[in-house]
């Protein structure tokens, strides 16, 4: 038995609007995109879906949704979120308690995105 993916999945109130920020302060590329409801975006190696909810009681848009995506060169995505605006100087912190260097930012939904580099 062997896993060949995982994807994460993030909440998105505009799905066209979303797919437009990550491409712009993340470098992802949109991989599909179907009815405004679901997307799919690449970067690299890495996927990541987004999809529409409505948020309402029994469909909530916000739940502290988060993510951590595991870098070679933490400096590289650094330099090129600070380049396109994604993030301010003093967001990277480097040798953490549990041994990585990393920065984090929101996108539009405030779905958590960090960027880690394993110290390990």
């Amino acid at each position: 038995m062997k896993i060949n993916q995982i994807v994460s999945i993030l909440p998105s109130q505009n799905i066209p609007r979303d797919l437009e920020w990550y491409e712009k302060n993340l470098g992802f590329k949109t991989l599909f995109s179907v009815d405004d409801m679901y997307a799919g975006l690449k970067c690299g190696d890495f996927t990541l879906h987004l999809q529409w909810h409505a948020d309402t009681e029994d469909d909530p848009l916000l739940g502290g949704s988060m993510i951590r995506i595991f870098v070679d060169d933490i400096d590289s995505w650094f330099e090129e979120c600070l380049k396109r605006g994604s993030v301010t100087k003093d967001k990277l912190r480097r040798n953490t308690p549990w041994r990585t260097h990393e920065f984090g930012l929101f996108d539009l939904n405030m779905n958590g995105i960090t960027f880690v580099e394993d110290l390990l």
